[in-house]
């Protein structure tokens, strides 16, 4: 029993000393021209879509959560986004070859048809990111609109 009480102390003394080294933000003071809904000025509906479901991970400005602050979740959600922008980065798209930009919006219209974007694990907390039928087929149509053959 003197063990287990000895592991909880020093559990909770790690715990203490971690919330110390957080990890930096992914804020941005503002909106590059390069960004997609800047260089592309979707229709507000597409727009709203965007914002609510993708920029937090795919984007240099994310609105953290409350629970952020706390270690490891600081980390983990740092580590989330930037994985997130190394495949997508609508505030960098305007500087992406026209290629890659072609690319990554086949992409963008494979994964949502597939319901493998956004992520389970984010819309599990953040319920507005969720895609209905709907969100999915305007954004697939409005974005089959601005891809080049």
């Amino acid at each position: 029993m003197k063990i287990l009480k000895i592991l909880a102390i020093v559990a909770l003394i790690a715990l203490i000393v971690i919330q110390f080294f957080p990890k930096n933000y992914n804020q941005s003071e503002t909106i590059p021209a390069s960004d997609f809904i800047a260089s592309y000025n979707p229709p507000k509906e597409v727009e709203a879509i965007l914002r609510a479901s993708c920029y937090d991970c795919h984007s240099n400005n994310t609105e953290y959560p409350w629970y952020n602050r706390v270690q490891p979740v600081n980390w983990y959600l740092a580590d989330h986004v930037d994985e997130g922008k190394s495949e997508l980065n609508f505030s960098e798209f305007g500087e992406y070859s026209q290629k890659r930009k072609d690319h990554k919006l086949e992409e963008l219209i494979k994964e949502v048809k597939n319901d493998k974007m956004p992520l389970d694990e984010y819309t599990w907390l953040h319920q507005e990111a969720k895609l209905t039928d709907d969100d999915k087929k305007v954004l697939m149509d409005w974005v089959a609109t601005i891809q080049t053959e």
